[in-house]
């Protein structure tokens, strides 16, 4: 079952990751690997976790890329959930 309002992964970025290690922005978006404006947009939940992203954060503090996507994905959906009763589509039978 779907999570009702699944937490932004730039918030557990930011909450889990840069708070708890004591890591700024700029510190962090160099031992990334990307820049500092891309880890920023993430962490203020203004951008996705890409599949690359997604890469680079298991590879930094010990998860899957499946993780982190799958957080994107839960949070996607949820706040998906008007377009889904906007889309009026009959369903299609095989002849």
């Amino acid at each position: 079952m779907a999570m009702r309002n699944p937490v932004h992964p730039g918030a557990i970025v930011r909450e889990d990751c840069l708070k708890t290690l004591g890591l700024s922005v700029t510190e962090c978006a160099k031992r990334l690997g990307v820049g500092r404006q891309t880890l920023s947009n993430l962490v203020n939940e203004k951008a996705s976790v890409s599949i690359e992203m997604a890469y680079r954060l298991s590879k930094a503090f010990g998860s899957t890329p499946e993780t982190w996507l799958g957080m994107q994905l839960a949070f996607d959906l949820a706040h998906s959930r008007d377009l889904e009763r906007q889309i009026k589509v009959k369903r299609i039978a095989a002849a």
